[in-house]
């Protein structure tokens, strides 16, 4: 069993929006036979991509949903997930990168390491997960591998080394030299599926061995056993492989391949790379939690003997109900086995159990450790965790980024309502990010998301997969307030009813945290207020920072200190120490002078070289502090910091300035102070809405 086991890839396709990892997935796919026609991303053939299943994605050329699927390659067993690119959908890439054990990060020969590139690398960071680089569109023109790699231990610190070299480039691309094996691959047949193998072209012989020498000392900081066979001209294939393993699993080399998957060219020796250099589910440690115990770390065994521990990632709304996608860490899944929720102990059987291939399914009976699978008839929510009979254990849970952008939602009549709010329960089940509340003043449904595209694909989808008309308002952002200075306070709350009353006092000050949202101090030394109460003023703080008084947004980065106070025998309780650190909350925050802050995102904008002065000219315009800019191969990028208010409508703005040849890509940065007039502005708008007046 361990032996199957060690033949398990989980691994993800990840990288920057348009690099081509829907359509490598696609080749990759065709190659290990799970698909008999190669469709591609918006084809002619109006099929698309088989991964970007939902009619969303098909029509929009873009990855929406993290789509999974498994096949065989060279007896092993792959379960492979292609993520998005977009930002707005970077959960699915969280989520992905949560359960995978390898990833393979695609990069665009021309362009290079780009803005999403950068993150994808930093959600890979955040989970340990190692990764392969490929080197894709080496059939375009301005490619140019070297510089790809050169960039991708520039800006991202990694130690990438080739290993292949291109027989050609641009339109002269043919294949590849292999810097392992030291053989020359060409990609022949319709479609790339017949492997030629022949000697290396004797114009490129000189520099494939320079390259193998550069290969050799890289890999041989991993294995000793390579350094010494290197020293003496005996390197074999197996010994570098096991090396480059070592150091891909170290997380201390990150191997680069190249090719064209549209051109059906280096998409084999990568699947190869795959199995050879990525982890098995062994290789990876695992950790949860154990529920009963104080959340004490308890390591986990891939052991399908084990009590069993299994991970819900994603969830998914099909023709027969919830599909609940799972990873088994530890233990087995079999149909008809009962499980329990770790969060809540309650009782779940097994009905059936499927393999996943995008849209479509296949049954098994018993899915295993280091496995991934789908569950139907299950209601939870993603990132839940089922054990079996034994300790509570849990995964821990994934990073979710909170939304930056709101909008209100109306229905149009009476049976759209109905329909809006099934929709709704089912995205904030699927989306972590997805948020929905309602506003308790103007009565309105507000959902929150990451981005514009974010809620528009939402609101589409409300529209099409449950028939629920509805208008939306003004995208709102979401801004948060702050405190600029120390602001004291001593309050007395005191309330006599009859029998016994409420009493408790507090003394202490506000003063702005630099880092971090909230941090409370108790530097109460002589008692003055009893123990068991200082919970109670901690939980009154934060209940006012819940919504400031001048816009009625969130406040943070506030630190609360409580030096001193009283207590009453008879009259103090936790309920009055909460109300008294509530009421001298907003005493103290009135004094502290209040700011607002307003989201900034980080914007990076790509085009032509011949338009960098129209891109300069859009940012400038919406308020943007250019970071940087770069120029190569007449292709520019401009790296910006600009407030989300003003990037409503950016992407026409910027089409009709470059004449539709520049894109863009943007995240979430920081929180930053709004300027004086923009301060004004939502002053006066939020007046009417019991709005504070700021000095």
């Amino acid at each position: 069993m361990s032996h199957e086991i060690q033949r398990i890839r989980n691994i993800g396709i990840s990288a920057h929006i348009d690099s081509g990892k829907t359509t490598l997935t696609e080749r990759i796919l065709f190659y290990a036979q799970r698909i008999h026609a190669i469709h591609d991303v918006k084809g002619k053939d109006g099929v698309g991509a088989t991964m970007d299943h939902m009619e969303l994605e098909r029509e929009r050329g873009i990855t929406i949903t993290s789509a999974s699927t498994y096949l065989e390659w060279d007896d092993h067993h792959l379960n492979v997930i292609d993520t998005p690119g977009h930002v707005d959908f970077t959960i699915e890439v969280e989520r992905a990168l949560r359960v995978l054990d390898g990833a393979v990060l695609v990069l665009c020969a021309v362009a290079g390491v780009q803005s999403q590139s950068i993150t994808v690398d930093r959600q890979m960071k955040r989970y340990n997960v190692p990764r392969i680089a490929f080197v894709n569109k080496c059939d375009r023109t301005g490619a140019n591998p070297d510089r790809v790699v050169r960039s991708l231990c520039d800006k991202l610190g990694h130690q990438a080394v080739l290993l292949q070299l291109p027989i050609g480039l641009e339109a002269d691309f043919e294949g590849v030299v292999d810097l392992v094996e030291m053989k020359a691959i060409y990609f022949r047949g319709d479609n790339g599926e017949e492997i030629e193998e022949g000697p290396i072209p004797a114009e490129m012989q000189e520099l494939a061995e320079k390259r193998r020498a550069d290969l050799l000392d890289a890999a041989s900081l991993y294995s000793d056993e390579l350094l010494e066979a290197a020293l003496e001209d005996a390197a074999t294939p197996e010994l570098i492989w096991d090396a480059i393993r070592k150091g891909t699993l170290s997380l201390e080399m990150t191997p680069a391949l190249i090719g064209s998957a549209y051109k059906n060219k280096g998409v084999q020796p990568l699947l190869d790379a795959v199995n050879r250099y990525l982890p098995s589910p062994f290789d990876v440690p695992i950790e949860a939690v154990d529920l009963d115990n104080d959340n004490a770390p308890i390591e986990l065994a891939t052991d399908p003997e084990a009590q069993t521990v299994a991970y819900a990632f994603k969830l998914d709304e099909g023709r027969y109900g919830q599909l609940t996608f799972v990873r088994v860490y530890q233990g087995a899944l079999s149909k008809g086995d009962t499980v329990y929720r770790a969060s809540s102990g309650k009782k779940i059987k097994i009905g059936r159990l499927v393999r996943i291939h995008a849209d479509k399914m296949e049954d098994i009976q018993t899915v295993e450790a280091g496995d991934i699978a789908g569950l139907f008839g299950i209601d939870c929510h993603s990132g839940e965790t089922f054990v079996g009979d034994g300790p509570r254990l849990a995964m821990t849970s994934m990073h979710v980024p909170d939304p930056v952008i709101s909008v209100a939602v109306a229905p149009v009549d009476s049976k759209a309502q109905d329909n809006m709010s099934k929709a709704l329960q089912r995205f904030t089940k699927e989306d972590p990010t997805f948020r929905v509340n309602l506003d308790p003043e103007s009565g309105e449904t507000i959902v929150s998301g990451m981005g514009e595209l974010h809620l528009e694909v939402y609101i589409e989808r409300m529209r099409r997969e449950y028939s629920a008309e509805v208008e939306t308002g003004a995208p709102q952002v979401a801004y948060r307030e702050a405190i600029s200075r120390r602001g004291e306070f001593d309050y007395v709350h005191k309330k006599q009813t009859g029998g016994s009353g409420q009493y408790a006092k507090v003394v202490g000050y506000l003063e702005p945290l630099e880092e971090g949202e909230y941090e409370f101090t108790d530097e109460i030394r002589s008692g003055r207020i009893p123990t068991e109460f200082i919970p109670a003023c901690d939980k009154g703080f934060r209940s006012a920072m819940e919504k400031g008084r001048l816009i009625g947004f969130p406040i943070v980065g506030v630190r609360a200190v409580l030096l001193d106070g009283n207590s009453h025998a008879v009259d103090s309780s936790d309920m009055a120490f909460m109300v008294a650190s509530r009421a001298a909350f907003r005493l103290a925050y009135s004094a502290a002078k209040p700011r607002i802050l307003e989201p900034i995102m980080r914007v990076s904008v790509e085009g032509p070289g011949e338009f960098q002065g129209s891109i300069y000219r859009t940012l400038m315009q919406r308020r943007g502090n250019v970071l940087g800019s770069t120029e190569d191969a007449g292709f520019a990028r401009v790296e910006a910091e600009v407030p989300l208010a003003e990037m409503f409508g950016y992407s026409t703005h910027l089409r009709s300035e470059t004449q539709g040849k520049a894109e863009f890509t943007m995240e979430f940065s920081k929180y930053g102070p709004a300027p004086r007039e923009v301060t004004e502005d939502l002053l006066k708008k939020y007046s009417g809405q019991g709005a504070e007046e700021t000095e």
